[in-house]
């Protein structure tokens, strides 16, 4: 049944975004944990991290935009009870997301030299890279799978199942880590291949669980789910959001590999807390991650059901909060940043470039999530192309000019003062962006009488999955 369209809207986003907490807190674990320990290995080991970061991005954005597209249908399908339909399409999104993964990770295995080489990195680090990469390449599939099914148990309602799978995987790659890099049970130290195969093995388990949910407890996955004769609708219906979903989150990595390659001039200690600070700063972004995690499939569902009034205070509470917590966790970050460096590093210069990155960029935290909800409320308002248009402004127009603009004026620092104006205005731009998106959408509801998700979504579809 639509199971988030009855609540008080703030109770039912904070009811789905708590249990999740413990589960964003774990998922920004696995990459922390494992910079964490590989900055036992010294600076070189840490550079190279920071290098894997953007491509590692990349696989994760694509399996997200389809884990997206299939959530906001999967959340569609159950707010009109039609359970069958959300079965297939979780069986058919999970395909697809094989697939996806599998060509990916071929191509990134056979092209690990040119394409790190490109980003910058050098005979030091490369061999490091190589080391880390070609063990993450041959387990993505256990990366990518878990991202699609955290959004479908949260459309049925089983958020704390979703936390729950986030941590446990958390728990094994926390122990393994320690195991297979420094060579523990008497193991050999695998150092950097070592932190790759903790967190393959880790997601392993969490897929496995999955599985486990999907098919016994929500029967979301089965023979019939699998079943290819209707193909082509599911993939039609799931490409028609995953695309701009895809588009709009491949531009992190984007940037992220320019930003790199920006640093990578100002030498490895650049690199190297860079890499750092970006892994501490997903911590910073657990708590707001939390909910924005809820944002898609409450209003996909409250949007379906022509609830425009609990989609607008949706959007009022998620800005409210958005900007609350960046002030605080602002003020938190600018006194504990010089303390927070030295946990990762003990070289003098990767210090100061951390403290300077914590202390700049997380002036911007607030605005950044204001504008990542937007984006939210846009895909869930069935407008994907618009959510990308408003993550490209951000990226295109905004963040890579000023970072080079600040590279050429101020060096380092000037990068992350460029980073920091970017998520001020861009946060800027999508409170008006969404906010005009949901007064054409009560226009077009109350003056074309048109179900909503038809009359409003970017290509007016005909059918969003429905199988009609």
């Amino acid at each position: 049944m639509a199971v988030l369209v009855d609540r008080s809207v703030a109770r039912t986003l904070f009811s789905m975004a708590f249990p999740m907490l413990a589960g964003t807190f774990a998922m920004n674990a696995y990459s922390l944990t494992d910079t964490w320990f590989v900055s036992r290995l010294g600076t070189l080991p840490l550079a190279a991290m920071g290098y894997t970061f953007p491509v590692v991005m990349l696989l994760t954005c694509v399996a997200r935009g389809i884990g997206s597209g299939v959530t906001t249908l999967v959340s569609h399908a159950i707010g009109r009870h039609d359970h069958g339909d959300a079965a297939r399409l979780v069986g058919h999104g999970m395909l697809l997301t094989l697939a996806v993964t599998a060509v990916m990770s071929a191509g990134g295995y056979v092209l690990i030299g040119a394409i790190f080489t490109r980003l910058g990195a050098d005979g030091q680090t490369l061999p490091l890279i190589g080391q880390y990469m070609r063990t993450w390449y041959v387990g993505a599939v256990f990366m990518t799978l878990p991202m699609l099914g955290h959004g479908v148990l949260i459309s049925a309602g089983d958020s704390r199942a979703a936390g729950a799978l986030m941590v446990a995987g958390t728990i094994v790659n926390l122990i393994l880590d320690q195991i297979f890099i420094f060579g523990w049970l008497g193991l050999p130290a695998m150092g950097m291949s070592g932190a790759a195969l903790a967190t393959v093995i880790a997601q392993g388990v969490s897929t496995a669980w999955l599985i486990y949910l999907l098919v016994a407890k929500h029967r979301l996955l089965g023979r019939r789910s699998l079943d290819l004769s209707r193909w082509g609708e599911s993939l039609g219906s799931i490409t028609r959001f995953a695309v701009p979903s895809i588009m709009s989150m491949v531009l992190m990595p984007v940037s992220a590999t320019v930003i790199t390659w920006l640093l990578s001039g100002f030498g490895h200690e650049a690199v190297a807390a860079s890499g750092a600070a970006g892994r501490i700063e997903m911590f910073a972004f657990m708590v707001p991650m939390a909910l924005g995690i809820s944002l898609t499939p409450f209003v996909s569902q409250n949007f379906g059901a022509g609830r425009l009034d609990r989609v607008r205070e949706a959007r009022k509470v998620a800005t409210a909060f958005a900007i609350g917590y960046g002030v605080l966790t602002t003020l938190v970050f600018c006194l504990a940043a010089p303390l927070l460096a030295a946990v990762f590093t003990q070289d003098p210069q990767v210090a100061r470039t951390l403290v300077h990155y914590i202390r700049i960029v997380s002036i911007g935290y607030g605005m950044m999530e204001v504008h990542r909800y937007c984006g939210f409320f846009l895909t869930g308002m069935h407008r994907p192309i618009s959510a990308t248009l408003l993550n490209a402004v951000r990226v295109l127009i905004l963040l890579i000019p000023l970072s080079c603009l600040g590279a050429s004026l101020g060096g380092v620092v000037g990068i992350f003062t460029g980073r920091a104006a970017t998520d001020i205005l861009a946060g800027i731009i999508g409170i008006v962006w969404a906010s005009r998106a949901l007064n054409d959408a009560a226009v077009a509801a109350a003056g074309k009488a048109l179900p909503l998700p038809a009359a409003l979504s970017d290509d007016a579809p005909r059918r969003l999955g429905t199988g009609a």
